[in-house]
């Protein structure tokens, strides 16, 4: 039984405003208490004793506890993006997001909004402004980021599942670090009209998606969000699995993970094709560049407002000149056409989401962002979905080509079955 399904199951015994009192008894258990940076107890008890008059017919997420990464309006709370400067200058959202308005529609129990590493650009889940989010489960470890918050809320309890986002892996690197299951949609699934009410850092490479426990709830999960149609999952399939070469700076208990997570996928019927991704190194590059200038832009004058190493890469981003921007996107049309061949010959690519299996709280990750992103970054470039396997130890991202994300979902789902 998947854990939605458990929950649906118990609402029948206990209704929504006893499931929320549950998860609010287990909020903020980290040792930051941050991870939240907004509630509101007495009006979600409220909504949620609403739900049986407003849906009397149970819709999917009936009750289901979700938590909001702080970069997506909800109606009554402050959009903070992680900084006291947006805080203060966003004030309190008088509408939801489309985020947030879809949830409701599904039934969900919105239970507050999230950390998150500031402006969303960052990978380990450090905020000097919020203080740095550190996991439930164990305090010398950072959930790591960008969707911290929603990581850890998962990972204690007072969400079954919560809404994050992934621009350079910033939903699968907190998944694997916290042992979650995570979904990054292909970019611009649901249309434009998915980022209304929600704040941007690198449009060129934003998706939305999810943190959750069960593999078997990504498909629900991501038909309540963007009205994806469940699909039969694929009996054979294809998998271009990244050679060890490429793998030379794995921790060991990663290279671990993945060696099981090839045989586990061999045992379930995948033929594995290992590959040598030789025009991977070129990926950080390109992404680093569009990034920062695509950021910069949205925020512009702002720059002295932000933590020192986001201003430094914000600047750095504003003094690109037209030209050489020019050719980074170039080279990523170049790079975004070869993980399309790639993913023409193959069913899904497969690799670890970072190369370590922790990032220890207080320790100086200043060289954490470019050895992840060396992993995340070449599906980032391509847009393609993405679903992790988290196992203790490390995750393994599934990627497959953009628009695929039902049949992802579908197979990933069949492997939390078995």
């Amino acid at each position: 039984m998947s854990l939605l399904t458990a929950i649906q199951t118990s609402l029948s015994a206990r209704g929504p405003v006893q499931l929320a009192e549950e998860a609010f008894a287990r909020a903020n258990s980290n040792a930051g208490r941050n991870v939240f940076l907004a509630m509101d107890q007495q009006r979600t008890l409220e909504e949620a004793e609403a739900l049986n008059a407003r849906f009397p017919k149970r819709p999917l997420l009936f009750g289901v506890p979700i938590a909001i990464k702080d970069c997506f309006d909800a109606a009554g709370y402050p959009t903070t993006c992680g900084s006291r400067f947006y805080a203060a200058k966003n004030g309190i959202a008088k509408t939801d997001s489309t985020v947030v308005a879809r949830l409701r529609e599904a039934g969900a129990v919105i239970m507050g909004k999230t950390h998150l590493h500031q402006l969303a650009y960052g990978i380990t889940g450090e905020n000097s402004e919020y203080g740095d989010c550190v996991q439930p489960r164990d305090a010398t470890l950072l959930t790591g980021g960008s969707s911290s918050g929603s990581a850890a809320s998962v990972q204690e309890g007072s969400a079954m599942a919560a809404i994050g986002t992934d621009t350079g892996g910033s939903i699968r690197v907190p998944a694997a670090l916290c042992g979650l299951a995570g979904y990054r949609a292909t970019i611009g699934l649901g249309g434009a009209q998915m980022w209304d009410g929600g704040m941007h850092l690198a449009a060129s490479f934003d998706t939305i998606g999810l943190l959750f426990r069960d593999l078997r709830d990504g498909p629900a999960l991501a038909a309540a969000l963007f009205g994806l149609e469940p699909v039969a999952p694929p009996r054979s399939v294809s998998i271009a699995a990244v050679g060890e070469s490429f793998l030379h700076d794995c921790e060991p208990a990663v290279l671990e993970v993945f060696r099981d997570c090839k045989t586990e996928l061999r045992r379930s019927g995948a033929h594995i094709h290992d590959f040598e991704p030789d025009f991977f190194d070129d990926s950080r590059e390109i992404f680093f560049g569009i990034q920062a200038q695509e950021a910069s832009a949205l925020h512009r004058g702002n720059f002295d407002h932000f933590e020192r190493p986001i201003a430094e890469r914000l600047a750095q981003g504003a003094a690109l000149s037209d030209a050489t921007v020019a050719d980074l996107r170039r080279r990523h049309a170049g790079f975004r056409q070869r993980m399309d061949e790639l993913l023409q010959q193959h069913d899904f690519l497969m690799l670890p989401c970072a190369p370590m299996s922790a990032l220890p709280e207080g320790a100086d990750h200043s060289t954490s962002r470019p050895k992840i992103l060396r992993y995340t970054t070449p599906a980032s470039l391509a847009g393609t979905p993405a679903v992790v396997l988290a196992k203790p130890g490390g995750g393994v991202q599934l990627i497959a080509a953009r628009g695929s994300d039902a049949r992802l979902l579908a197979f990933a789902a069949s492997l939390g079955e078995r």
